[in-house]
């Protein structure tokens, strides 16, 4: 069972023959619904005092203090090729928990609103579409079905790759030892 467990929290998607439920955070981010299994959510915090860092991609809205570690905060609309969020009374920033080369990362997320936990039953989540999603096929883990609508549900280990984000860093012209995010 135990790796099964495993399987799930790093796809968020039920492996086959599988039963039950699992349970998802959904946001909103640019008037659409996403998910992202709860599994991986540490908190949720209001947004603020975040200290900007030189030569970041643009996707990298900074850094926060989280009780003594600097953990840097994504803002997700421009990670999918979109506008930057703008920062009303309701933006706030998610505490993901990642997996990069074994080690675990904490990354926050900027996003619109957060909605609420909801457990969508495993028989309700559907392949990643290979096409038509607005989003990079490989950050989409599956599409879960709720109330009759679609909402995307995100692989954050894809979405917020340490390793790929450093490269973009780095081909945006930030040198590469500036890209090294804090462990």
């Amino acid at each position: 069972m135990g790796a099964i467990v495993r399987a799930e929290q790093k796809t968020g998607v039920a492996m086959p023959g599988e039963e039950g439920q699992s349970q998802y955070l959904t946001f909103l981010l640019g008037g659409e619904m996403f998910a992202i299994p709860i599994l991986n959510i540490k908190e949720i915090i209001e947004y603020g005092s975040l200290t900007t860092v030189p030569m970041m991609p643009e996707f990298i809205r900074g850094v926060i203090n989280l009780r003594g570690s600097v953990v840097p905060v994504v803002d997700l609309a421009v990670r999918f090729g979109r506008k930057t969020t703008p920062v009303t009374k309701r933006t706030c920033i998610v505490i993901i928990e990642i997996e990069s080369d074994g080690d675990k990362q904490d990354v926050g997320v900027v996003v619109d609103t957060v909605n609420e936990v909801l457990e969508i039953p495993r028989t309700e989540v559907e392949q990643a579409p290979s096409f038509g999603a607005r989003v990079r096929a490989d950050f989409i883990s599956g599409m879960g079905k709720i109330a009759g609508k679609f909402v995307v549900i995100l692989d954050v280990n894809h979405v917020l790759s340490i390793d790929e984000m450093a490269m973009l860093g780095h081909v945006g012209g930030a040198e590469p030892e500036m890209m090294a995010l804090p462990a």
